[in-house]
């Protein structure tokens, strides 16, 4: 219950003493509500107004939609499969390297530097494994930050971030001068948002348009290659094999380089943008596009069919540039469908034409 400024201001007036504190029921006549219009507020009388927004609203803090963290079974069984599988190759090497040192000395040792070798590639793959999905968390992490920062127009977390995508590229001998265009915005830029939107256009700018040019040859190549295989299962082969290979060129673009276990949790947010943006549904609104362009008539059956196929290759890559790069698109809204429909479809008439 809030009190009408005509109440206010009557209370602070000179002619009229100041309203003491006083309770109200809600069904007191005395109480009247804003939507009445009234042109003055009685002292001995309490006026109620709604809010014109949820501003007024607590809001409850993140973790309330977030569920809670249960007992996993699943992760008990994985570990101790692992760990059994794990001894007994340990006890099968072990048996191994007795039998050799039985046998002869020289090929005992030989087993046991073998083995060493095989624990050292090990420890190593396990390491990069390890850093590449620090570095496919680190994107996350940035991506998230300098969304808040353009979102809140706050100009420090986008300093911050921004210094952070500096470090990302530093090793990257293509990117000096956006980097070096970058730092000094920062120096000169004092609003957040502008400072996200200076980062795309000098720093990402041109690893976008490289992006493009990869998605766009993915979905080329599909397009081809499902048009002209005989078997559904080549078609198959050829998407999967496109799609990963289009997912790990674009997150070594970005800076993301992901091993064979961040490749798989990178895959997983692919297929999570794709089904939060309604991916599911693309193959239904990309034939209602090509019949609505007339393409129908115009192609054959199989070319047709691989222009849907090439551009389904495209939502892939379009998801996964989301996924991979490290900033959200703020001044563009990003890469479309559309953008690659009207080149594979000129590809598709020409060799429709040349038949």
């Amino acid at each position: 219950m809030t009190d009408h400024p005509n109440d206010r201001r009557a209370s602070n007036s000179p002619s009229r003493p100041a309203r003491k504190p006083a309770a109200f029921s809600l069904d007191d006549e005395r109480v009247r509500y804003a939507d009445e219009d009234p042109d003055e507020v009685l002292s001995a009388e309490a006026l109620i107004s709604m809010a014109a927004d949820d501003e007024t609203i607590p809001r409850l803090p993140a973790e309330a939609s977030k569920p809670s963290k249960s007992f996993s079974f699943g992760k008990w069984i994985a570990i101790g499969l692992g760990g059994l599988v794990s001894l007994s190759i340990g006890l099968a090497i072990d048996n191994l390297i007795r039998d050799l040192f039985a046998r002869t000395d020289w090929l005992g040792w030989t087993a046991t530097g073998l083995a060493a070798v095989a624990v050292l590639g090990l420890l190593g793959l396990a390491l990069r494994e390890f850093l590449g999905i620090l570095r496919v968390g680190k994107i996350d992490h940035l991506r998230d930050a300098l969304t808040d920062a353009a979102e809140a127009d706050d100009a420090k977390a986008a300093q911050a971030g921004l210094k952070d995508l500096i470090t990302l590229y530093e090793g990257r001998p293509e990117t000096a001068r956006g980097r070096r265009a970058l730092a000094g915005h920062m120096r000169e830029v004092i609003d957040g948002r502008d400072l996200v939107i200076l980062a795309e256009r000098d720093l990402l700018a041109p690893l976008d348009l490289e992006a493009r040019r990869i998605v766009m040859n993915s979905a080329k190549r599909v397009s081809v290659v499902t048009a002209v295989s005989p078997r559904a299962l080549v078609d198959l082969l050829a998407v999967l094999f496109e799609n990963i290979r289009t997912i790990r060129r674009l997150s070594a673009l970005y800076g993301g380089r992901p091993g064979t276990l961040g490749f798989f949790r990178l895959t997983r947010q692919v297929v999570t943008h794709l089904a939060l943006t309604g991916g599911m549904a693309a193959g239904d609104s990309l034939t209602s596009q090509v019949l609505g362009h007339g393409l129908a008539a115009r192609l054959s059956a199989r070319l047709g069919e691989g222009v849907i196929n090439g551009l389904l290759t495209a939502r892939i890559g379009i998801a996964a540039i989301a996924v991979c790069r490290p900033a959200p698109f703020v001044a563009t809204k990003g890469p479309s469908v559309t953008d690659f429909m009207g080149e594979l479809v000129q590809r598709a008439e020409k060799e429709d034409m040349a038949k």
